[in-house]
């Protein structure tokens, strides 16, 4: 909503300058988003008066001009203008002044033209930055010779002098406050702000005797979607030019001044809020206005002049045969007014907002009245905008008001009101406001306090409980007066279960040295063909985005490992050496029967050096602490089998993958080196490693609370052992073997040489482990470490495991 700074003050006297106007408008609730001074590109042009002209000397075209700017002598000025006489005054731009050229701003300094020297330039409306809807007897292509509605004062700056100087302030309106997307709205928010009188005086107009009735028949057939219609009866119209003061409005507000007529219909809805239409009656045949909904294949043309086809949803004005109108949004072809107009119908009605979105929607054509329309007007409304515009009608005398209106009303007129607490108010902002001063603050709002009881003025549709008066008077209050305090009666904010594991898994991962990443959850069907699912992979069956951006954009994942992939990829395009990063993030996953998708989370891990190619055990260990910190104590690690429930896992190298598995069997985990198909898939010759965390299923086996044993009151027995196995042999199948054996006086395992060289036969390999045994009963014997030894001894030879001699 763009205001002119001079229409405000018509209703509320202020003087402050302009950042602290807007700065308090904003506090209080009426966001400015900026303001501008018009014309503030000019400087330097004045009025001038043409004291002589005479031709060039060694031009057919050009004339030596001697021009009065207030400065005693006058200043010669060469121009190429065929419409500039003795005596006219005109816009002068001085040397060194600046004008606009072609939508630039330019500078004009004196010079020579043929040989003549030309102190300053003669402007046209364009040059100043105005257009001929701005002052209609001025021509285009020539030089803005001054009307009686300038000042003429010779050296007079021009922008004061044409009322090119209002300041122009830009809102955002919130969509439940429709009443400020008028002047007067913003009007009353100013005067409530700095606590200055609201000045607005009810419309008044004469009239001549006679009655709509005669002229005009109107019909609502669905009263839901237009409770209200007003239509008048303008005779004898005159059509024209509005006066200065109503195109200088209707500029600064960024609407282009047409006519007198269509200038009052904008005008009032601006001013009041409230789009009005005005008809030709030659227009509408049978003399029958018809609120209704849309035939089947109906069309109309528009006054944009586009054919349109509407819908039986849609609400139209309609005459005997055809639609005249679509309501709410434009109206047709051949409803505007033309130069010969005589009679018009002057209409001012309510109509629903869904409707008028929808159809405006539909349509494809959002126009101001839509815009007001669509976020819900009070029907009460109508009438003051029908009587504004009765009232300029008469003021501009642009023709013969028909007294008597019809008035087809079938809105609710149940008063509405909120309870009033002061109390409650009190309690709910944290304040202590006294309760005269919040009633004076309401009131300065026009909502009258009676019984206890809020009554809103027919214009605040956004006034529904208690919590709406509160905002009202915490506003006027001023936020910056509202101490900062707990929510009174409420238990204090806590992180749930979940949102501390995850912050816990955060932390951890920002303490091993890796950046969290964030990526989006719509992805591109291909992202499933880079990482080789196959074609009848589980994971390929997605959620499908029904408008998506674009191709790119087009389903939800139901893998976050493609995403890692990209950013990897990305980074390697950017030329980063190494990367180390994670990201917290949910996969889609459709459930049978179900709308809605479940949405698990996931922590993905994603890391390449260039310098350090092999990243797998150290991933390993990365994901190992992570582990400890989130409170998991049994886990394993082993390959994955054709069974394992990550299908990702044909993304991975065959022999550099792991999944991490539960005490129970629990696949929660899958981590390795990316196949180098996927890599060349994205175009990166770099070993990628990623992991991925299933978090939920983590959650569920950590331990919540962490069991610390106390230090040990006997000493320890320590056995190093070294077999020979098969190569092919996992180190972490010989460690659980060992854990198993041992039993409860184990303490740890630790793997400390694997050898495989000409000492050792081929095919083969030697582990070796130092194994620690404690008891908290007493110290061991040798007798109870030998029987533990021994029971090591047969569980490896199970194995294939021999003593290493």
């Amino acid at each position: 909503m763009d205001l002119s700074l001079r229409w405000l003050k018509d209703y509320v006297d202020i003087d402050v300058p302009i950042k602290e106007l807007v700065s308090g408008l904003t506090i209080s609730g009426s966001k400015v988003e900026c303001f501008e001074e018009e014309g503030e590109f000019l400087s330097n042009v004045v009025v001038g008066k043409v004291l002589e002209i005479e031709r060039h000397p060694d031009s057919d075209h050009m004339f030596i001009t001697q021009v009065d700017v207030g400065e005693g002598e006058p200043v010669q000025i060469v121009t190429g203008a065929q419409n500039v006489s003795k005596g006219d005054y005109v816009p002068v731009a001085k040397h060194k002044s600046t004008v606009l050229h072609e939508g630039k701003q330019v500078r004009i300094t004196k010079g020579k033209l043929r040989g003549v020297a030309s102190n300053g330039m003669l402007c046209s409306v364009a040059e100043l930055g105005l257009t001929v809807n701005d002052f209609p007897y001025a021509i285009e292509d020539g030089i803005f010779i001054l009307g009686d509605d300038v000042d003429k004062t010779v050296g007079k700056d021009i922008r004061e002098a044409t009322g090119f100087n209002d300041t122009r302030i830009e809102f955002e309106i919130t969509s439940n406050r429709p009443d400020c997307l008028s002047v007067t709205g913003l009007a009353r928010e100013t005067a409530a702000t700095f606590g200055l009188p609201f000045k607005l005086k009810a419309p008044e107009y004469k009239g001549i005797d006679g009655k709509a009735s005669d002229y005009i028949d109107v019909k609502i057939e669905n009263k839901k979607l237009c409770p209200r219609y007003m239509g008048g009866i303008v005779k004898n119209v005159k059509i024209g030019p509005s006066p200065r003061w109503v195109r200088e409005r209707l500029r600064a507000s960024g609407v282009r001044p047409i006519n007198n007529l269509v200038d009052i219909t904008n005008l009032v809805m601006l001013e009041y809020g409230s789009p009005m239409h005005a008809f030709d009656l030659r227009y509408v045949e049978g003399g029958k206005i018809v609120i209704r909904n849309a035939k089947e294949g109906e069309k109309i043309t528009t006054l944009d002049g586009i054919e349109r086809e509407l819908s039986p949803e849609m609400l139209v004005i309609a005459d005997e045969k055809k639609p005249v109108a679509v309501a709410g949004v434009m109206g047709g072809e051949y409803s505007g007014i033309m130069e010969d107009t005589n009679t018009v119908v002057f209409e001012s009605a309510n109509f629903d907002g869904a409707s008028v979105r929808m159809t405006a929607k539909k349509l494809g054509m959002r126009t101001d009245a839509s815009a007001r329309y669509e976020k819900g007007l009070d029907a009460e409304n109508t009438y003051h905008a029908l009587m504004r515009a009765f009232e300029l009608v008469e003021k501009l005398g642009a023709g013969e008001v028909v007294r008597e209106y019809i008035d087809e009303d079938y809105s609710d007129k149940t008063p509405k009101s909120v309870e009033f607490d002061a109390d409650w108010i009190n309690g709910f902002l944290g304040t202590d406001i006294p309760k005269a001063d919040m009633i004076k603050y309401l009131e300065s709002l026009e909502l009258k306090v009676k019984d206890g009881r809020v009554y809103p003025p027919y214009f605040r549709i956004d006034i529904g409980c208690k919590a709406d008066i509160a905002e009202e008077v915490a506003r006027l209050y001023g936020y910056g007066n509202v101490p900062s305090t707990i929510i009174r009666g409420v238990a204090q904010a806590q992180l749930t279960d979940k949102q501390k594991f995850e912050r816990k898994l955060r932390r951890t991962m920002l303490s091993l040295g890796a950046s969290e990443c964030e990526t989006f959850s719509f992805i591109s069907p291909k992202y499933f063909d880079k990482i080789n699912l196959p074609a009848d992979s589980k994971l390929r069956e997605t959620v499908v985005i029904s408008n998506p951006l674009g191709e790119d954009t087009s389903v939800m994942r139901t893998s976050i490992i493609p995403s890692m992939c990209e950013v990897l990829a990305r980074n390697l395009n950017y030329r980063n050496k190494a990367a180390c990063l994670f990201e917290l993030g949910n996969e889609y996953i459709p459930v049978e029967g179900e709308v809605l998708p479940e949405e698990p989370v996931r922590l993905c891990i994603g890391m390449y050096d260039n310098d350090e190619p092999m990243k797998f055990f150290e991933l390993k260990g990365m994901i190992e602490e992570l582990l400890d910190k989130a409170g998991l104590d049994e886990y394993e690690i082993a390959r994955p089998d054709e069974n394992t429930r990550f299908a990702e896992s044909v993304s991975f190298h065959s022999g550099r993958v792991a999944v991490i598995k539960t005490a129970d069997g629990e696949e929660i985990g899958i981590f390795g080196e990316l196949s180098p198909e996927v890599s060349e898939n994205y175009k990166v010759s770099a070993r990628l490693y990623i992991a991925k965390l299933l978090i939920p299923e983590l959650m569920k086996k950590a331990a919540a609370v962490r069991t610390y044993k106390p230090l040990p009151k006997f000493p320890a027995s320590v056995r190093d052992l070294s077999v020979v196995c098969d190569s092919e042999l996992p180190v972490a199948e010989i460690e659980k073997a060992v854990k198993k054996a041992v039993g409860a006086i184990l303490e740890s395992v630790t793997l400390f040489d694997v050898y495989t060289g000409s000492q050792i036969e081929k095919g083969k390999k030697s582990v070796s482990y130092s194994i620690t045994m404690r008891s908290h009963d007493g110290t061991l014997t040798d007798e109870q470490t030998d029987k533990a030894m021994n029971k090591v001894f047969k569980a490896l030879e199970e194995l294939g495991a021999s003593l290493r001699k």
